[in-house]
């Protein structure tokens, strides 16, 4: 009979740890990939902001020279991500394909003109400082026109700035609520030995003392469930990484190194303090109150 209740109470500590680190192992992945979202916010921003184009189109007299060193001053300048030299049967190939028939055959000529689009390097993406770079460009006597979606990059920043905001809120909002989740699975599998805790502190045992086994019992969950939090992160970062090499994840180690860490760290962190105020609590329960 010993043995059956033994058994059912093993069983039932066991469920209680599992619980345990399952919720702290289920929020902090979550936490972390909120994190990973907050850290790579601008890098995210620049991909988009990079891919706004400048077209600078020429004219039709413009010599074969001039072209040459325009694309290479462009390509060399500080705001150039990449400089590309598109000529008017490129265009037209482009624009047949987009409109899924050819234009030529029905006008009978090509009024697209030769161009070099100039991919911006995000810092330069903005209306002003894009003004300035198109007025610098036109200013040479064989360019035709210097063309830019300025309403799009207008939309494109205030989205930027916006997003930013709303995701440094969210983080804030879901790490309170990450803190009360893993508080409340740490408070319940204490609960569950409220009786015990007030039995050691009736035979006089000190509160230290007490405290103790249990603190390194969550924390121990904790480490545990920041693990499994971090293996499943790892996986998702490899995956985001194969399928958007562009984000360039892996290019700067240290930011990941910083996520993992801070994930740990607030798992162990979260279940010490949580530990010790659940268990400080019933310590200074009366008898009386343990039973509501």
């Amino acid at each position: 009979m010993s043995t059956s209740f033994e058994r059912f109470q093993k069983r039932k500590l066991i469920s209680s740890y599992f619980s345990v680190v399952l919720s702290i192992g289920l929020v902090l992945f979550l936490l972390g990939i909120l994190g990973l979202l907050v850290l790579n916010t601008k890098k995210l921003a620049d991909h988009f902001k990079e891919q706004i184009t400048i077209s600078v189109f020429l004219k039709d007299n413009a010599k074969e020279v001039e072209v040459d060193q325009l694309q290479k001053s462009l390509a060399m300048a500080e705001y150039t991500k990449k400089a590309t030299y598109v000529s008017k049967e490129q265009a037209a190939e482009q624009h047949s394909e987009e409109i899924g028939e050819n234009f030529l055959d029905f006008l009978g000529y090509n009024p697209l003109k030769n161009s070099i689009d100039v991919q911006l390097k995000a810092d330069y993406v903005s209306t002003e400082k894009i003004a300035e770079i198109a007025e610098e460009i036109s200013s040479r006597d064989y360019i035709e026109e210097v063309s830019y979606d300025k309403p799009l990059i207008t939309l494109l920043n205030d989205n930027v700035k916006k997003i930013s905001f709303w995701i440094l809120v969210a983080s804030g909002v879901f790490t309170f609520i990450a803190v009360l989740l893993i508080n409340s699975s740490i408070r319940l599998s204490i609960y569950s030995k409220r009786f015990i805790i007030k039995t050691m502190q009736m035979v006089g045992a000190t509160k230290t003392f007490i405290r103790r086994p249990f603190i390194w019992t969550n924390i121990k969950l904790g480490v545990l469930g920041a693990v499994i939090a971090l293996i499943a992160l790892g996986f998702v970062i490899y995956y985001v990484d194969i399928n958007f090499p562009e984000l360039n994840l892996f290019q700067d180690p240290t930011i990941l190194v910083f996520l993992f860490a801070s994930v740990f760290f607030l798992g162990v962190l979260i279940s010490f303090i949580s530990t010790f105020f659940a268990t400080q609590r019933f310590l200074n329960l009366r008898t009386d109150d343990l039973y509501y």
